[in-house]
């Protein structure tokens, strides 16, 4: 019913339009009396073989939801109705920005993907504070953090560690994004002596603090073989406690939609299926690389059970889905978990 009936109608509207829609409702749709249940009751896979604990923390499924959609924290709650182990919120940025110029998200649906240019568009890291502050929180949330477009590469740690200590009580694990390719010149903190600032400073931060916050770092699917090496290396000495791999793509090779279509589209990074490999691929090369001592979860291009099988086979000890629950819809999670449980992964 999903792909046949409301997938061809939402697909008729832009976007970041049929986001903002989507976020709004459900905010509605939950508060009918019963609906949550409901939902859960036809959506959730209730198993106590899915438990996975990672990194310290006991997870009741291993599928998530990717950063990018709850931005500000508004719906974390809602988005475990539809069978989600976990829910990364951000990315958040110290103060409020309002990211690139619209239009900004664009559809390829030949090759099941998105190209966004979204720019970190959020209403800063205090808003999704109070907002989690008011939430009886039932769901495991991630914090995805990164820096506020106007603030210099070399005053770029200031801002991860306002988001680290702004949000360090109210969510369960950290992921540093210094490669999203959206935000001008992020990616250019990719290299080992500004990643190395960022991590010591949060990881002596975290050392103060009496509740210990799992570090994960979120890398690039455009990585070369030597920056690959070197993030590997760096990450496995400094205390992080896992990977997010991967991050959308630059990469625009391989795609079926029309060349003048994408130049049209230009610059943005790139998501769903045409990354499926390449992600699972760097997934694979870490897990061999690190003998598996380290956690990874594994994101891009899933869209069906045996995507996120791939993943988990590769090395990934959970997965994040985004642009796949959009094509494939809510029922996704469902099906990934009961595959799961078949599979006795």
């Amino acid at each position: 019913m999903y792909k046949s009936i409301i997938r061809p109608i939402l697909f008729k509207f832009q976007p970041e339009t049929i986001h903002h829609f989507i976020v709004d409702g459900m905010k509605i749709f939950f508060k009918i009396p019963g609906i949550s249940s409901l939902t859960r009751c036809f959506l959730k896979v209730e198993d106590k073989r899915l438990n996975k604990t990672v990194f310290g923390i006991d997870f009741p499924n291993p599928v998530g939801f990717a950063a990018g959609f709850d931005k500000n924290a508004e719906v974390f709650n809602h988005l475990r109705n539809f069978g989600f182990g976990f829910v990364e919120i951000g990315t958040v940025t110290p103060k409020p920005q309002s990211g690139n110029p619209k239009p900004r998200c664009f559809r390829i649906v030949e090759d099941e993907g998105i190209i966004n240019r979204m720019g970190f568009n959020n209403e800063g890291v205090d808003a999704a504070v109070a907002r989690i502050r008011k939430q009886n929180n039932k769901v495991i949330i991630g914090g995805n953090i990164g820096k506020n477009t106007a603030t210099a590469n070399e005053n770029a740690l200031a801002d991860y560690e306002y988001c680290f200590e702004a949000l360090y009580d109210y969510v369960d694990y950290f992921v540093i994004n210094v490669s999203c390719p959206n935000v001008k010149d992020l990616r250019k903190l990719q290299d080992t002596e500004s990643l190395s600032a960022i991590i010591s400073s949060l990881t002596g931060r975290r050392a103060n603090k009496s509740v210990y916050k799992p570090i994960l770092m979120k890398i690039s699917p455009d990585l070369t073989q030597v920056m690959l090496d070197e993030t590997i290396e760096l990450v496995m000495k400094s205390g992080l406690d896992g990977f997010v791999a991967t991050n959308t793509s630059t990469s625009r090779e391989g795609l079926k939609t029309n060349k003048e279509r994408i130049e049209e589209i230009a610059n943005g990074g790139l998501s769903g299926m045409p990354i499926k490999n390449r992600s699972t691929e760097i997934i694979r090369y870490i897990a061999n690389k690190t003998n598996k001592s380290i956690p990874i979860i594994g994101v891009g291009g899933i869209h069906t059970p045996n995507d996120a099988i791939e993943k988990l086979e590769a090395g990934a000890s959970l997965i994040q889905v985004y642009t796949g629950f959009i094509f494939e819809g809510p029922g996704l999670v469902k099906k990934i978990n009961k595959e799961i449980l078949k599979r006795h992964i």
